[in-house]
């Protein structure tokens, strides 16, 4: 081929081994500065481009430490609910962590969020297009060793149009009162269960107090008439007794009404008596009479006997006979009504006989006043409060011109080199004796022992 290769293109001379000439290499990038000044202007612009036309996105922060322990005095001395400081930093943390809460936020205080409520989207397509814009909340444990020094930040990235500052601590206040609302919640569940088991205790002690109350009386009542009935029995035998001497009596005095007949005997009179009748002399005799054993009944005379008897078989009732039968009527007439059982029946008030139940009582009056509004309860102190953001966070434009410059400034430079490097490889093909024929001159630039070594 008589083809020359003067004029095809111009290579820097270079070593012929595979060590790269760097002063050739700079010669020609020198010789495309302008490619590289191109690329690096196209960089810039893109750059440019990029932090002006992006949205710039701002962050605002506020930071949470645990309460004064004064603060949960009151709700820790009820000695039903427990809730050291750390612990309810911890909670209101998980609270602020919440998509529930989160969600909940965003539907009660959509006038914070008007920029991403779109008509036709649900309440979650919204708040997924919020996190999605916004990068929504983002908390962080700061000092998570030291439990008296610990921390809560609570960062929130929000876009141009949306009051940042006026949202997290809005939502910081929210996530607050709704864990406050959950204690509460919880706290009148443990006073109603404490009181409930309370009254179960007094309900038991007054079932019981029935129960004794009712034994006793019962057992009252199975007393008095057990007596009664005893009382009725020896009122009963004691009349029969009466009866039966009643009739023994009329008996002997039958008897003796007969003996006294037949003796003559009508008027009461003596032994001494009937001998001094037989006496026919004058004389005036006075006796005596002295006898350890009781006349018989007959020497009462017939007139006496009659009149005994006659008012024997009159009578009708004999109770005034035994002393003893005035004593069980009394005892039967006391026994018409129990007293005891009476007052027993009679208690308006029975609650204050109840034993043991006073400590239970106490209990309850004390839970009765706890009061249960913990609006002003400080579950956490916020030691710093969200301010408005003046600068955005992302993009920072500066370095994003910054870095685009220099990344188009490396890929100038990149593209230098390769089209160095294959002006190079170019170079060693039309060169080569195994491609080219015999009479191809050697390209300018290139000496005469180079060329005739490499022909």
């Amino acid at each position: 081929m008589g083809k020359t290769l003067s004029g095809f293109f111009e290579a820097p001379t270079h070593s012929p081994g595979t060590e790269i000439d760097f002063y050739a290499l700079s010669q020609a990038i020198w010789r495309q500065k302008r490619l590289v000044m191109v690329v690096a202007l196209v960089g810039c612009v893109l750059s440019l481009g990029y932090a002006f036309l992006t949205t710039p996105v701002y962050q605002v922060s506020s930071v949470l430490r645990p309460a004064a322990v004064n603060e949960l005095d009151a709700l820790n001395r009820s000695e039903i609910y427990s809730l050291p400081p750390n612990a309810a930093l911890s909670r209101v943390a998980v609270s602020l962590g919440s998509y529930e809460t989160q969600l909940n936020f965003f539907r009660d205080n959509e006038e914070l969020f008007s920029r991403y409520i779109k008509p036709g989207r649900s309440l979650e397509q919204n708040f997924r297009a919020f996190n999605k814009d916004s990068a929504a909340f983002d908390l962080q444990d700061v000092n998570q060793v030291d439990e008296f020094r610990r921390l809560i930040e609570l960062k929130f990235d929000y876009v141009e149009g949306v009051d940042g500052a006026a949202v997290l601590n809005k939502f910081v206040a929210y996530a607050i009162d709704v864990e406050r609302q959950k204690i509460t919640a919880d706290l009148n569940v443990l006073i109603k269960n404490r009181l409930s088991e309370i009254n179960g205790k007094i309900d038991f002690a007054r079932a019981t107090y029935q129960l004794d109350k009712g034994a006793k009386i019962a057992v009252l009542r199975e007393s008095d008439n057990l007596k009664r009935a005893r009382l009725q029995d020896e009122l009963k035998a004691l009349r029969l007794q009466l009866k039966i001497l009643r009739g023994d009596r009329a008996s002997q005095l039958n008897e003796a009404i007969a003996i006294a007949r037949s003796l003559g005997i009508k008027k009461p009179s003596t032994p001494s008596s009937l001998t001094d009748s037989d006496l026919s002399s004058g004389a005036n005799i006075i006796r005596t009479e002295v006898s350890s054993q009781q006349a018989p009944l007959y020497f009462l005379g017939t007139d006496a006997l009659e009149a005994e008897l006659s008012t024997l078989q009159k009578r009708t009732s004999d109770d005034f006979e035994g002393g003893r039968i005035a004593e069980i009527a009394k005892e039967l007439q006391l026994l018409q009504a129990n007293r005891e059982i009476e007052v027993l029946n009679s208690r308006s008030n029975e609650d204050i006989f109840l034993r043991d139940v006073q400590a239970s009582r106490a209990e309850a009056a004390r839970l009765g006043s706890l009061g249960t509004d913990l609006s002003r309860v400080q579950l956490v102190s916020v030691d710093q409060r969200a301010m408005p953001s003046d600068s955005p966070i992302r993009p920072k434009r500066l370095l994003v011109v910054l870095f685009g410059t220099a990344l188009g400034l490396i890929l100038g430079l990149l593209l230098a080199f390769v089209r160095y490097q294959f002006s190079v490889l170019r170079a060693r093909s039309y060169l080569h004796p195994a491609t080219q024929v015999l009479d191809v001159q050697a390209p300018a630039g290139v000496s005469q022992r180079e060329s005739a070594r490499l022909g």
